[in-house]
């Protein structure tokens, strides 16, 4: 990273000359994440609570570093960025971020500045007659070494379509249901009255002005269901209730057909992914995680290796999820059972996945193989001679270690 570092720098000091950090980096960034929580976005339950799934699940990704060979760099300066990404943000902070603003919006823009990464919003994207990106931020271009456009590929290969584009019109009819029915019910059931007179309003009429603006006083402070109020009303008066025209069956058809499209415009199936939560979670976490996750993970991957590291390099960010973290403890016991009964894991590597401290001898560190897992033919390839007839003292063992 040594000459991208440089470049970076120079070009990162050019634009900081011109107060581009305070300016840029001040409105665009540091207060641009109101956008993305717009209440106005995550105001339907069933939205939130996918995005909240989906992010979760990626925020508890670890990162590492790889060579070309594979090998896990440890202890990489990169990891130290994401681990502390900036100073407004923790690390699942800034994941959570990038993963809603990127469902939502359909895209989103890491911003690496050579020590911190930011989120940045207002991004003007546009390719030239070469095929090569430009970026602006409230008209002053960013250099192409410091920013990445990840984007939910639709039809265009310059915009990311997200839910607010493609479920807008039903994200809108959603909310508007929602928000129907709350406000029925946080005003007591929208209950109403007319107030019918026989005798023409007068304006002019004091009296009849009086008595109108009491009778209407006395009706609108009833503000609770239990409320009772006795109102005197004199000839050519009389008040009826007014029935709400809120059909609550009806918007709740509504809602139960049109909230369940709206996973769909994030990559899920809300039937299916809620049938198996009431059934088995570890597979409502696990359909989660392969319809909707890793695929988000993999692009993450790609676009912050060549942030973090250019075009050239040999060097990528891999994220790794432990998928038995999906799963139940019992579940976890036999896994680590059967792990060490086939030679896969030794009871040091079975004892660190349920959550216990290594043994660290030599025994808790060898594989061990079961007597009824080898065939015939290789019984005595796969054991010591203690095994092949037992033991002098008469006593048979059930599985050695090799």
């Amino acid at each position: 990273m040594g000459l991208r570092n440089r470049i970076s720098n120079f070009l990162f000091k050019q634009v900081e000359k011109r107060g581009w950090l305070d300016d840029i980096l001040g409105s665009s960034i540091r207060y641009g994440g109101s956008y993305v929580n717009d209440e106005n976005v995550l105001q339907s339950s069933d939205v939130y609570e996918l995005t909240q799934d989906i992010s979760n699940q990626i925020l508890l990704a670890q990162w590492t570093v790889e060579d070309a060979n594979g090998n896990e760099i440890k202890n990489h300066q990169v990891l130290n960025v994401l681990n502390k990404p900036n100073s407004y943000l923790t690390r699942s902070e800034f994941l959570k971020l990038m993963t809603n603003t990127y469902l939502l919006e359909g895209e989103v823009f890491p911003v690496f500045d050579g020590k911190e990464i930011h989120l940045a919003t207002n991004v003007y994207a546009e390719l030239d007659d070469r095929l090569i990106e430009h970026f602006k931020i409230n008209g002053t271009d960013i250099p192409q070494v410091m920013i990445r456009h990840i984007k939910n590929m639709g039809t265009s290969h310059l915009k990311g379509v997200g839910l607010k584009q493609l479920g807008r019109n039903t994200l809108e009819g959603v909310m508007n249901a929602e928000k129907v029915l709350t406000d029925k019910y946080k005003k007591g059931g929208l209950l109403a009255f007319l107030l019918k007179l026989d005798a023409h309003i007068n304006p002019q009429n004091a009296a009849q002005t009086k008595l109108i603006n009491a009778i209407l006083d006395q009706l609108e402070s009833i503000d609770e269901s239990r409320t009772v109020k006795l109102i005197p009303l004199g000839k050519g008066y009389s008040i009826d209730a007014m029935k709400a025209p809120v059909d609550d069956e009806k918007i709740l058809a509504f809602l139960n057909v049109y909230k369940k499209d709206l996973g769909k415009y994030l990559g899920i199936n809300v039937e299916t992914y809620q049938a198996l939560m009431k059934l088995d979670i570890e597979k409502a976490m696990m359909y989660l995680h392969n319809k909707a996750v890793r695929p988000i993970l993999q692009l993450f991957e790609e676009h912050l290796t060549l942030l973090f590291f250019g075009q050239n390099s040999n060097l990528r960010l891999k994220s790794k999820i432990n998928i038995l973290d999906f799963v139940t403890y019992s579940t976890k016991t036999n896994i680590a059972y059967n792990l060490v009964r086939t030679m896969i894991a030794t009871p040091d590597d079975s004892r660190d996945m349920l959550g216990f401290k290594k043994l660290n001898t030599d025994e808790s560190s060898k594989l061990y193989i079961s007597k009824d897992l080898v065939s015939g033919e290789d019984l005595g390839k796969a054991t010591d001679d203690s095994l092949k007839g037992g033991d002098d003292d008469g006593k048979e063992k059930g599985s050695e270690n090799i």
